[in-house]
């Protein structure tokens, strides 16, 4: 995706250190020391697991102290949060609330932007991957995946809910809005995300994902007619 956070490509080569005092003072170029400390942990996960992966493995490549790690974002459960939390950010509605709708044409059109968006973010190759490090590490580390699971897809969801709850009062879907949220991300992902993790099938391109998220988008207004 255009301007996303690639974390296991975002390690770039820093001549100096910046300065512990003026980092928890709130240096200016902490936003990006703190980004580079998350490119640097989430590339240690991605080699070593959730497990294996160092705090001292993590902040040598990422070219700070183990105490400027901890000040800037803490614990190594907290630097998979953090990347998380970055990656679940992108995927957010801009601005306060999610665009009305008040016909059926309303309700396809805005379901067809958050399924595009939810596609194109979950199947980026970093998703995939922390999806498959959750995986991995699910009996060692649980709350990897409980990080995943609140940070990114309850989070992401809730819009979806709010878009189809807001149909369903205005008599545009004849369904409850769980329901429809589960049935609608049902329609969209088909086996294509089990693909991924297995690494038989390729991100889909923009026209492929387009034509996929319209007979989501197509077959939900079917299932679930005007009241």
């Amino acid at each position: 995706m255009s301007g996303s956070f690639k974390l296991g490509h975002t390690v770039t080569a820093h001549k100096k250190t910046p300065d512990k005092k003026s980092a928890r003072r709130g240096d200016p170029g902490e936003p990006r020391v703190r980004k580079r400390i998350l490119g640097a942990a989430f590339a240690a996960f991605m080699e070593h697991g959730y497990s294996g992966a160092s705090t001292l493995e993590i902040a040598t490549r990422a070219k700070v102290s183990k105490r400027e790690l901890y000040a800037l974002v803490g614990t190594k459960q907290d630097m998979l949060v953090a990347c998380i939390a970055d990656r679940s950010a992108k995927m957010r509605w801009e601005g306060a609330e999610v665009p009305a709708v008040d016909d059926r044409e309303s309700v396809a059109r805005v379901l067809e932007a958050f399924g595009v968006r939810l596609l194109g973010e979950v199947s980026h190759p970093t998703v995939v991957s922390t999806f498959r490090l959750a995986i991995a590490e699910a009996k060692r580390a649980p709350q990897v995946a409980r990080a995943l699971d609140v940070q990114g897809r309850r989070v992401n969801r809730a819009p979806l809910r709010e878009i189809l709850d807001q149909a369903s009062k205005a008599g545009l879907l004849s369904g409850d809005p769980d329901e429809m949220a589960e049935q609608f991300i049902a329609l969209l992902w088909g086996d294509l995300f089990m693909a991924l993790l297995l690494g038989i099938a390729d991100r889909p391109k923009p026209a492929e994902l387009t034509r996929r998220v319209r007979r989501a988008v197509s077959a939900l207004l079917r299932l679930y007619p005007q009241k």
